[in-house]
């Protein structure tokens, strides 16, 4: 039995399924979960010794790899100057001023712990300044865990047993409404039955919680007109996205901008960390300059402050993202024609979608365009690359991340071993 092994048995009769958080389980692909200890640069080890080149990243966070030297040091000296303060502080404000001098739809930000709480406190903030009650939110885009949103969402939902989760009241569901990505139509629709009770439109502008659905920007100027012209609110959630595609998130990349925006990952420079921001009339609406409540203990925690200025300085000269996209396109040209296998890209942000039946059709901008044997088709390729030394995430619909720390070789050993596995 490996350490592995031993280590989830343990954790079985301590914590529901083994684990903190349901994808780490490898319901997804069967097996046991490879207990990690560590990780350094673009490597991660395990309990036992092994390593593997990770392309997982801590779910995204891990922009510039495992163990950066600067943001290490920034939050090594956050902690020798004290880890938890439950005060005001100057290093959630230099982080704050980093990010409004350089985005700017972002003239007001909030700092919580996660993206679900983000979600949840922008959500509450958009209720208030419209004096409306429901959100309209879309199939595959995934907002965390907050009751109103885990309606047909993804992360771990997509290979769950049911599409939605137990325990939601059903007084919340009835205030959230969901349409198709990619179909005008359907949202149009929506809005002329119940436009009027619409406080905010939420979207992944792209979207990366149930595989990788990149999204036409005239698809996502449509939504944002219809919102506008019915007087909801227009929400990003850049949780994944944000600063992961460059400063402006898809919000810059697409020149469409949010009344308001959720963040996480890169701004942690990997510790716990989400915020939430926009128009400043809209963020005045949160206590204590308005009367939208909203606190944490934790919130602006000086080691997440401290790293994620840390990491965002590394980033704000563009080098990183231009590196990161290069790294992408020598995948995306090394995989191509490989049979039974599609590569979704944008940036550093990857997808590899496989099927038994052939090479997916791309591009695929909707859940319902994904192939019904991908999580079956995955399983297999992801226990051989993890037996060759490749962490992939343990589901076929996360998205692979890479970081500064890959190297070309990385990379080519990918997609030799994909390669290979395709074989006959």
């Amino acid at each position: 039995m490996s350490r592995s092994e031993a280590l989830f048995a343990r954790a079985r009769a301590v914590s529901p399924g083994g684990v903190h958080s349901p994808v780490r389980a490898f319901r997804g692909v069967g097996g046991t979960p490879r207990f990690m200890q560590g990780g350094a640069g673009a490597l991660l080890r395990d309990v036992d010794g092994r390593e593997y080149v990770d392309y997982c990243m801590a779910f995204g966070p891990l922009i510039l790899g495992h163990g950066h030297r600067e943001v290490r040091a920034a939050a090594e000296a956050a902690l020798a100057r004290g880890w938890s303060l439950g005060t005001a502080e100057p290093y959630s404000l230099e982080l704050a001023e980093f990010i409004t001098a350089r985005v700017p739809w972002v003239e007001s930000i909030r700092f919580v712990n996660s993206g679900t709480e983000a979600v949840m406190s922008v959500l509450r903030v958009a209720r208030a300044a419209t004096g409306r009650d429901k959100i309209l939110k879309f199939e595959g885009c995934y907002h965390g865990h907050t009751d109103s949103m885990l309606l047909r969402a993804g992360s771990g939902l997509a290979e769950a047993p049911v599409p939605d989760s137990a325990g939601l009241a059903r007084e919340v569901i009835n205030e959230t409404l969901v349409a198709p990505l990619d179909d005008v139509d359907a949202v149009q629709a929506i809005f002329e039955q119940a436009g009027r009770d619409i406080a905010a439109v939420i979207i992944e502008p792209l979207p990366a919680n149930y595989g990788l659905l990149p999204q036409r920007t005239e698809f996502l100027q449509a939504v944002a007109q219809l919102a506008r012209t019915h007087g909801a609110l227009l929400v990003f959630d850049e949780v994944i996205s944000g600063f992961r595609l460059g400063f402006g998130g898809y919000a810059g990349l697409s020149g469409i901008r949010p009344d308001l925006v959720t963040y996480g990952k890169v701004i942690g420079g990997g510790f716990p960390v989400g915020a939430y921001a926009g128009r400043r009339d809209l963020m005045e609406q949160v206590a204590p300059a308005g009367p939208v409540y909203q606190a944490g203990t934790l919130s602006a925690n000086p080691l997440a402050m401290c790293a994620g200025l840390a990491a965002l300085q590394q980033l704000a000269d563009g080098a990183v993202y231009r590196r990161l996209d290069a790294l992408g396109q020598r995948l995306e040209a090394a995989l191509a024609g490989i049979p039974g296998l599609a590569l979704q890209r944008v940036g550093s942000i990857f997808w590899p979608v496989l099927s038994r039946a052939g090479s997916p059709a791309l591009p695929i901008r909707s859940i319902r365009q994904i192939p019904a044997d991908a999580g079956p088709a995955f399983a297999p390729t992801f226990h051989a690359l993890l037996e060759r030394g490749i962490y992939l995430a343990p589901s076929a619909f996360e998205v692979g991340f890479l970081c500064a720390a890959h190297t070309e070789a990385h990379i080519d050993a990918l997609a030799t071993e994909l390669r290979a596995l395709a074989s006959p």
